[in-house]
């Protein structure tokens, strides 16, 4: 029995439904399973292009790598596992005691809304996503809010995972 989540941007208003890819990423979806509900402030990607984001406490019982990618298409929802040292960095703007800076690392719950997304950063090469789940419902409307986040800037947004 397939199994969904919920995913809001918080501030618009804007909720979409995704589809658990539970044979392609088992451990990974079980693992984002046991840990939600997640939520925290929303971020726009600079380097990967269509890609809002959140950045949790590490899900440490996500395997570091299922079902990858450098190319998520739009509807891809995915997980990426950061130690310290890779997210840290004060180039990327993360406030002082965020997710990002958590001394055991960090993870990022991504989702993708439009094409030619690539998953490259300048200071790590590539960085391979987890596609652990697929939007089925709401892409449309969530495209829009996420393009308005790129032009109109993210604060006060924040991003959530939750059972559905």
């Amino acid at each position: 029995m397939a199994r969904y989540m919920s995913i809001t941007l918080t501030k618009a208003g804007i909720t979409c439904r995704a589809r658990l890819l539970d044979d392609e990423a088992p451990l990974t979806c079980a693992a984002v399973w046991d840990a939600l509900p997640q939520e925290g402030d929303a971020f726009h990607a600079k380097y990967a292009r269509n890609e809002v984001y959140t950045l949790v406490p590490r899900i440490t019982a996500a395997p570091h790598r299922e079902n990858p990618t450098v190319t998520p298409i739009p509807g891809d929802v995915c997980l990426f596992d950061f130690e310290p040292w890779e997210i840290g960095n004060p180039a990327y703007g993360y406030e002082p005691g965020s997710a990002a800076h958590h001394a055991q690392g960090a993870t990022d719950l991504a989702l993708f809304y439009g094409r030619n997304n690539l998953l490259i950063n300048g200071d790590l090469g590539w960085v391979p996503g987890s596609v652990f789940a697929t939007i089925e419902d709401g892409l449309p409307d969530l495209a829009t809010a996420c393009n308005g986040l790129w032009l109109s800037g993210v604060e006060g947004e924040t991003l959530s995972f939750a059972r559905a």
